[in-house]
């Protein structure tokens, strides 16, 4: 896994011993997706819809997910707009600008080249800004484990 970090950007990238369809899968079936990112979605990923749902991760479930799909190109490029790190539930965070996440899948040798891009940091208020960059630099590092071992563990 190898990381390059600037102040309004987060890329983390991941060599998956799985084809490209069983990644593609586990990103973008929201049932697939719960099941590794730890929430519960309500509904499936559909471009320029919202899809919602509660957190299960340890310590975050009193926190709802809610993400705006932005593009789906089949076993290629998945992309979606959310308010990061917004976890207080006394705070509305709609008035904030979203990052967006972009995951991009390569096939390579033995499997998938999976790539994680977040950009859009520097619209976010000053006073969260630099805590919602480390918390999900650190949360993408984990995230990305947490798929390798799903697609591993799953078929």
């Amino acid at each position: 896994m190898s990381l390059h970090i600037d102040e309004d950007r987060i890329e983390k990238q991941i060599e998956l011993k799985a084809p490209r369809a069983r990644v593609w899968r586990a990103l973008t079936d929201y049932r697939e997706f719960g099941a590794w990112f730890g929430v519960k979605l309500e509904n499936p990923f559909v471009p320029q819809q919202t899809s919602r749902g509660q957190i299960t991760y340890p310590g975050y479930e009193h926190v709802r997910m809610e993400v705006i799909t932005q593009k789906l190109e089949p076993e290629g490029f998945f992309s979606f707009t959310w308010h990061p790190y917004a976890i207080d539930p006394q705070v509305d965070y709609s008035t904030e600008k979203p990052t967006l996440v972009e995951f991009t899948l390569e096939e390579i040798s033995g499997g998938t080249l999976l790539k994680v891009v977040e950009t859009g940091f520097k619209d976010i208020p000053a006073h969260r800004r630099t805590k919602a960059f480390r918390m999900n630099n650190d949360g993408w590092e984990e995230q990305m484990e947490n798929i390798a071992k799903h697609v591993s563990e799953t078929k």
